[in-house]
């Protein structure tokens, strides 16, 4: 990972904006922090950054309509930012394709663990050969060195967790994979391992690769154990 990795901190409350910066940048990255999700989008569209720590409950334009609108420029990774107990929005930000969060309050040493962790799992880093040719699977195609899919010639916008399990499973086929195992494989030690993210996260690719999500035949559900990929 690059030491100047560069993260957008938007939270509207100056002290969690002050000491996530603070601790941010003592960590080697460089840090751009703004109050709400107008100069977010503005600092986005100017310089897409490496990662975004996004606060959901924003003044004017919230937490959700700004990650909407970042996923429609780009796909730099988003850590969503949550109140303690608000588990809806925990949720919600799982199946919208966030690639982490984190509630309030929160040590600002596991958010910058997670950053960490984040960025590891999202980088294009170089992998072994035997990984590197695209894996075909009739009518499905995952390039891990583009870190595309095609299905039936068409183009599919997977977030970069998407992509990380779909190439995972897609690269061990038939081999029965559980959510627990999986959540050890892609997500770090970093997430607070919430095996429900797993089941959202196979949901979404099943309706992005899938011709009948509802009865898929590549990403399929062994069950009482977990899910395996069928070329």
């Amino acid at each position: 990972m690059d030491d100047q990795a560069r993260v957008l901190v938007v939270d509207d409350e100056p002290m969690v904006r002050d000491v996530l910066a603070r601790y941010l940048e003592r960590s080697g990255f460089a840090v751009e922090a703004v109050p709400d999700g107008e100069r977010a989008l503005a600092c986005f569209e100017a310089r897409p950054p490496d990662l975004v720590l996004l606060d959901l409950m924003l003044p004017r334009i919230d937490g959700f309509e700004v990650f909407r609108r970042i996923r429609a420029q780009g796909d730099s990774p988003v850590i969503m930012i949550t109140a303690r107990g608000q588990t809806t929005d925990r949720i919600v930000g799982l199946e919208t394709g966030a690639d982490d969060y984190v509630s309030k309050p929160f040590s600002p040493a596991e958010v910058v663990a997670r950053v960490r962790s984040v960025l590891r799992r999202t980088a294009v880093a170089p992998e072994p050969a035997r990984t590197q040719e695209p894996l075909r699977f009739d009518d499905l195609e995952v390039d891990p060195r583009s870190r595309k899919v095609h299905t039936g010639g068409r183009k599919v916008l997977l977030t970069p967790k998407e992509f990380d399990l779909l190439h995972f499973l897609a690269a061990h086929p038939r081999r029965v994979f559980s959510r627990l195992q999986l959540l050890d494989e892609l997500w770090d030690v970093a997430f607070d391992g919430d095996p429900a993210t797993v089941t959202v996260h196979i949901r979404r690719i099943r309706e992005k690769i899938e011709r009948d999500p509802s009865n898929p035949t590549h990403l399929v559900t062994v069950w009482g154990v977990g899910y395996r990929f069928e070329p």
